[in-house]
């Protein structure tokens, strides 16, 4: 990533060929990176780097799967912002394949970050002795359907990472790949451009990227920031979705019962959730694009990239709170294994939570402007 603006040879470049130039640098990070993932998805189950772990940071070199996943997000996000610039059906074409592998090889790495994420809240949560700042024993410490839920939680989680790399390993030796490695090298030679490219880039991409602020800016002012002021909401499994009434009259929050249990209102609760996250999900999206937009532009994008892995957080502790309902409301597990599954629920819904917190810590913040990337600070949301 850039960190510097463009210099003063890149400042009088056409905006055809500073485009070009990224996704040159792309393009070819893919190609290079491509056999390495093939070759690293040729393994055992469960041995895909995780995005977040050390195998794939800058300073431990390439790693095939993180660096490809890199690439395809930055190319995606460059044709996404810059669309107009390229021939329409190609573009749309090449995005279309590259969506497909993005969601083809981060399935196992995000099921790997998932299970070591339930399964270490289970085992601090169950802890008998911790040392500490959080001291003393979990509040599950001793609990009969702790081991049983641990067990089913990486049954379950184990399956779903065998599938998705079965999947990765049909995929990745299909002519499928092959035709987008090809779209790659195109890239690497000369990216299909249209006459506007020829412009200046302050006349053709920055009004582009300014769009993509502008749809990130109007997206999070749709965020109920202000209900998530407060660290660690303790009211926030209460407030979604009207009440439901038992058989015996007494109003149950829907949120509250529903969400792992099953029952006539589990549906209307996982749907409650889904819309809560949706919004925030949406801005993680955008939040991408937006630093890739930038980077195109030579400009830094380190304070997205702050809020790019908060929001990546949330998604995954939303994501891991859907898996622990899901498993809570497997047929014939005890009630002690159920009421343990949604303990850890409730944990990684106080994450999201958290994450949210977080985001609205930095959010008001960071400064905007593509006029050297310092300009008129973000506005405060209410």
């Amino acid at each position: 990533m850039t960190d510097a603006p463009m210099t003063a040879s890149a400042s009088t470049a056409t905006a055809g060929e500073v485009l070009s130039r990224y996704l040159t640098e792309q393009a070819g990070n893919f190609l290079r990176a491509l056999p390495q993932a093939v070759g690293e998805a040729g393994a055992r189950p469960g041995t895909l780097p995780s995005l977040n772990s050390p195998a794939v940071s800058p300073s431990a070199g390439p790693a095939g799967t993180g660096e490809l996943l890199r690439a395809v997000r930055r190319i995606g996000g460059a044709l996404h912002t810059f669309g107009s610039l390229f021939d329409p059906s190609w573009a749309e074409e090449s995005r279309a394949e590259l969506r497909w592998l993005l969601n083809l090889l981060a399935q196992e790495p995000a099921l790997l970050r998932r299970s070591a994420r339930l399964l270490t809240a289970l085992d601090t949560l169950s802890a008998t002795d911790r040392a500490g700042e959080a001291g003393g024993p979990g509040m599950l410490a001793g609990h009969q359907g702790a081991p049983k839920a641990r067990a089913l939680l990486d049954r379950q989680l184990t399956l779903a990472r065998t599938r998705a790399h079965s999947a990765v390993l049909q995929e990745l030796r299909s002519a499928r790949l092959h035709a987008l490695a090809d779209r790659m090298t195109l890239l690497v030679g000369e990216a299909p451009l249209l006459a506007p490219a020829g412009g200046r880039v302050a006349e053709v991409l920055l009004p582009q990227a300014e769009v993509a602020f502008g749809a990130l800016v109007g997206a999070v002012q749709a965020l109920p920031l202000q209900r998530a002021a407060t660290a660690y909401q303790g009211d926030a499994l209460h407030r979604l979705g009207p009440a439901v009434v038992k058989s015996s009259g007494a109003p149950v929050p829907s949120q509250g019962r529903s969400a792992v249990a099953g029952g006539a209102g589990a549906g209307d609760a996982d749907s409650a959730l889904a819309a809560d996250d949706a919004p925030w999900h949406r801005v993680r999206i955008l939040v991408k694009r937006a630093r890739y937009a930038g980077e195109v532009c030579g400009r830094s994008g380190r304070e997205l990239e702050g809020l790019d892995q908060v929001l990546d957080r949330h998604q995954e502790a939303a994501d891991a709170a859907v898996t622990a309902a899901t498993a809570a409301r497997t047929p014939r597990i005890t009630p002690a294994t159920a009421y343990v599954l949604g303990v850890v629920h409730a944990d990684q819904r106080l994450e999201v939570e958290a994450a949210r917190y977080a985001f609205g810590c930095q959010w008001p913040s960071l400064s905007f402007g593509l006029d050297g990337w310092e300009g008129s600070p973000a506005p405060r949301m209410a």
